[in-house]
């Protein structure tokens, strides 16, 4: 796992279940407006790691990619909830206003696929990962801390793995 520096590391994931691993690791640290953007082309293994933060999270229900109706909720025990929104299919910022992206914002933590095309929409500070396919089992994965609390998130996230042996 080569740390790029502070803001950055990579990993290279070697299955589907370790993919999930990570993200079950991640969304135990998730926090209530934590914003989370997941870039990569399809087949990059977006979905299988918001499976694992949905986990993490503590969703009893499994993830599902929400390509069709744009949002899926995740809902804790405790009532709250984690929103899961695929831009794909968004044309512009503009959109996710008007799907009341705030509202999501104020539920629980907020996993954006395809962030890019509502970048403006988006608070200035996230976590942000890029997943790209290397072959057919594995993964590369790029995080990037963009504020203080995601530079905290990330060093968690970086030692929980380190500590678990991922």
């Amino acid at each position: 796992m080569p740390i790029l520096d502070a803001h950055t590391f990579e990993f290279i994931s070697r299955s589907p279940d370790q993919t999930r691993r990570i993200g079950i690791r991640l969304g135990i640290l998730l926090g209530e407006r934590d914003v989370i953007c997941l870039c990569g082309d399809l087949g990059a293994g977006k979905t299988t790691l918001v499976q694992g933060i949905a986990k993490g999270w503590g969703s009893p229900d499994d993830a599902t990619s929400p390509s069709f109706v744009l949002v899926n909720n995740y809902r804790r025990p405790d009532g709250t909830e984690l929103n899961h929104l695929d831009a794909y299919r968004l044309d512009s910022p503009a959109d996710a206003v008007d799907l009341d992206i705030e509202l999501m914002l104020g539920e629980g933590p907020l996993v954006v696929e395809w962030p890019e095309r509502i970048l403006e929409a988006l608070p200035s500070e996230t976590l942000w990962i890029d997943m790209g396919w290397l072959a057919e089992e594995q993964r590369s994965m790029l995080f990037r801390s963009a504020g203080a609390r995601y530079d905290r998130l990330l060093a968690d996230l970086k030692e929980s793995m380190v500590q678990g042996l991922i």
